[in-house]
């Protein structure tokens, strides 16, 4: 399908939130960028992450422990994925283009290749969000029906049992399978891929060969296969369900929409912005330990509408949107608490597989 088109509206609701958030950044006098906090945020994540691999794969603790160690090692892996990765995919970790390079980078030596994560996230989703057909974010299956367009299987009737374990597969899946079926299809869904040059095809390669040495390999040889089959599922599985459940309860639950471009001419109804407010979900934003660990997704509102401002800004300029979005009418949607954004996900999720 051809991608949906926005309308372009001279005095837009999009329009009024850049000026708002171009005057709060001007009177503080504050970067749009990282601050220290987040720089020292970063060092310990990226610290903790490669101390427990040295730990676990040259000193190997017994067992329980080690078991333990790498279900930790998965949730910093996310949490690197989230604070380190995801805004320097941006551009909004540092104002040094080659820090957010660096920072971006964390995703090939995580096994999950850059190239491939900016276009379906930064490219598609974030332009997209929630458009069946074009949102590769949404498509699930046939494991999980996540919209009204998907075909339902008598399987999606208990989806909201199972979601747990096929968010679990999401890290394995996507850094041996989904990027490689992008790769050789040249495709993201239904979306062509940009060509890529051969600097890129050689990266590409490069790092899925290094994450596999650094990964599978080395830890095979110092341990054995057996525990490094146990470690590393433990790690994968933890870090596939984070990775997937914080992006989830921001898009797929009750109140958030799914809008569809109309047939004879391709354009959606609502322009860019209130289509990012209307298919987009807050959670548990008064909550600072989720947001110092979920590197401020859970203000994806914010992030959604400015993904090249840093999530520690997020806070700030969240006030400033729950305005003007209160001002042009439009619902801003926003759960208090992790357990209800949860609960409004599964409900969802069981409303999808009855349906």
């Amino acid at each position: 399908m051809s991608s949906p088109k926005f309308p372009k509206i001279q005095l837009s609701f999009h329009n009024e939130l850049k000026k708002k958030i171009e005057e709060y950044f001007k009177q503080r006098g504050k970067s749009t960028t990282g601050n220290a906090k987040l720089f020292i945020k970063a060092f310990l994540l990226v610290a903790g992450l490669i101390a427990l691999y040295i730990h676990l794969v040259f000193f190997t603790p017994p067992t329980v422990l080690a078991v333990a160690e790498c279900i930790i090692l998965g949730c910093v892996t996310a949490a690197v994925g989230f604070n380190v990765m995801h805004d320097g995919s941006h551009g909004s970790f540092s104002r040094y283009k080659w820090i957010n390079s660096m920072a971006s980078n964390f995703a090939n030596f995580l096994g999950a290749s850059q190239h491939m994560w900016k276009m379906k996230h930064n490219v598609i989703h974030h332009t997209y969000t929630n458009i069946h057909g074009v949102d590769d974010d949404i498509e699930a299956r046939p494991l999980l029906r996540l919209c009204d367009e998907q075909p339902r299987y008598k399987i999606h009737r208990y989806q909201h049992f199972y979601f747990w374990a096929a968010y679990s597969l999401l890290y394995i899946y996507w850094i041996f399978v989904t990027d490689y079926t992008k790769y050789f299809s040249g495709k993201i869904g239904s979306v062509p891929l940009r060509k890529m040059t051969g600097n890129e095809h050689f990266l590409f390669w490069f790092y899925k060969s290094a994450h596999s040495f650094i990964f599978v390999f080395i830890p095979i040889y110092m341990v054995g296969f057996t525990a490094w089959l146990i470690g590393f599922l433990s790690m994968a599985l933890v870090a596939g369900f984070v990775l997937s459940i914080v992006f989830q309860l921001a898009h797929t639950v009750v109140h958030t929409h799914f809008p569809l471009p109309d047939e004879a001419t391709g354009k959606m109804e609502d322009e860019w912005a209130i289509h990012q407010v209307k298919t987009t979900a807050n959670f548990a934003t008064r909550n600072k330990l989720v947001s110092w660990l979920v590197g401020g997704l859970n203000f994806q509102i914010e992030h959604h509408l400015f993904p090249k401002i840093s999530h520690v800004h997020y806070p700030a300029i969240s006030k400033i949107i729950k305005k003007v979005c209160e001002d042009y009418g439009i619902p801003y949607i926003e759960y208090p608490k992790v357990s209800l954004a949860v609960i409004s996900h599964v409900s969802y999720l069981r409303q999808l597989g009855r349906k």
